[in-house]
Order: C-alpha cells, then sequence, then structure tokens
C-alpha cells in the first residue's frame, strides 16, 4: 500500500502534472474559462490515463520495442474514442463546450509521458494508481485555474451566481466586501492573457513556498536549467535538474 499512496501523492502534489512538470498546458490555458470545463476535462484525461496505463503495463512484454510508441497511440486513441462517444450521448453541453480538445487529448503528452515512463515499465496495479494520482493531479490543476478564472472574469464558481448567494443569504463577513456594487467582473481572465497570468502567478506563489520551505529545513530547492534538458532526471519534464 506504500506504494499506491506514494503514487497518489506524487501525481496530486509532489509531480503534479499542472504546477510541477508544466504539462498539458494547451488545454490548461484553453478549457478552463469555467469551473465545469476544467473539472470535466481532468477527470476525462483521468480515466483515460488510468485506463491506458492498465492496458499498456498488461501488454508491455508484449509489445515490441521499435512499435512501442505508436502501440501507445492506439491504446490512447481507442480509449479516447470511447470517452468521447459517452460525453456526446450523456453529456452533450460538456462534450460541445470542450470541442476539439476532447479528442486531442490523444497526443496529451501527459497520457503518452505516463504510459513511457511508468506503465510500460511496473505492473497494472500500481500503473493504475500512477494514472490516477496524475489524472487527479491534473484535474486539480484545471478545476482550480478554472475556478479563479470564472469568479474573477464571471463573477461565478460552477455557473453559481457567487455575488449574488452572498446577498441572498447575507453573508456577514462577506456581505460588505463582494457586493453588485463593490464586485465587477474583469474581462481579461476569461480571454487568453488570463489563463497566462493566472497559471503564472499560481505557480510563482508555489515555487515561493517551495523555497520558503527550503530554507526552513536548510535544504537548498531545485531548479530547472533550461540549458540541457537531454541529461534531465524527471524523465517527464526532461529539464536539467540542479541544486542552486
Amino acid at each position: 500500500m506504500g506504494k499506491i499512496t506514494e503514487r497518489l501523492y506524487n501525481g496530486i502534489v509532489k509531480e503534479n502534472p499542472t504546477f510541477v512538470q508544466m504539462l498539458g498546458m494547451c488545454p490548461t490555458l484553453a478549457v478552463t474559462t469555467a469551473a465545469i470545463n476544467g473539472l470535466g476535462m481532468g477527470l476525462a484525461t483521468t480515466v483515460i490515463l488510468t485506463m491506458s496505463n492498465l492496458v499498456i503495463s498488461i501488454l508491455r512484454k508484449a509489445i515490441p520495442d521499435k512499435v512501442r510508441i505508436p502501440a501507445y497511440i492506439v491504446v490512447i486513441a481507442s480509449f479516447v474514442t470511447i470517452i468521447q462517444f459517452i460525453m456526446q450521448a450523456y453529456l452533450p453541453e460538456l462534450n460541445d463546450s470542450l470541442g476539439l480538445f476532447i479528442p486531442l487529448i490523444v497526443v496529451n503528452c501527459i497520457i503518452l509521458g505516463r504510459a513511457e515512463a511508468y506503465a510500460s515499465k511496473n505492473k497494472p496495479l500500481p500503473s493504475i494508481f500512477d494514472g490516477i494520482g496524475m489524472g487527479l493531479g491534473f484535474t486539480v490543476g484545471l478545476t482550480f485555474i478554472a475556478i479563479i478564472r470564472e469568479f474573477f472574469g464571471k463573477g461565478k464558481i460552477f455557473d453559481i451566481d457567487i455575488v449574488k448567494l452572498i446577498q441572498d443569504n447575507e453573508v456577514p463577513v462577506l456581505n460588505g466586501i463582494v457586493s453588485s456594487d463593490s464586485f465587477s467582473t474583469i474581462n481579461i481572465f476569461t480571454s487568453a492573457p488570463g489563463a497566462f497570468f493566472v497559471l503564472a502567478f499560481l505557480i510563482a506563489f508555489i515555487n515561493h513556498r517551495n523555497i520558503k520551505k527550503a530554507k526552513k529545513e536548510g535544504t537548498t530547492p531545485n531548479v530547472c536549467k533550461l540549458a540541457d534538458c537531454a541529461a534531465c532526471e524527471n524523465v517527464m519534464c526532461q529539464g536539467k535538474r540542479k541544486e542552486d
């Protein structure tokens, strides 16, 4: 169980695809205009990541090394097609909102990267939880960014008018701060530059906390050295890490 817990912790916190490894930036920046989009995209990716990790792990000894990447893509594409059909049938509005980004999961570097770096080298059970951990980490990243963008851009979270909700329920702490008179939406948060700003501030905040924590513990934080990616110990980000 220790290894399973480690895989979940790594995916959600230590090796978070969005905030640590900076993977899957295309859907991260494009679909996070609404919290429901971020949550839907993240959960769809989680299911595909988990199932593809399972199948690739089971077939890891049967897939010839020379054709492993095409084989991985075929497996991933099969699950993407199934998920898209399910969403078209039961969640048509979400499917229309996410649009082209659902089929583009096939080439999402998170899924292909985990297949190559972990599932192809490990047994099915750890691979399943590696997929769940990475998928949940991606979901948390997308949903958190989307909540910030939707709130400041539209005054809503999951399409719920937060300002009106606070006023109707007369929340004493927030009622004087968040009101229709004092709160105005910022349109840039619903546009492409808004996604970059939110992501940049969140990563800066996380890096600041990591550096502060490392100094408090008497350790030195690791930083990326972009000049030499080939020798990176982190298989996913391929950035040369060294002590600052």
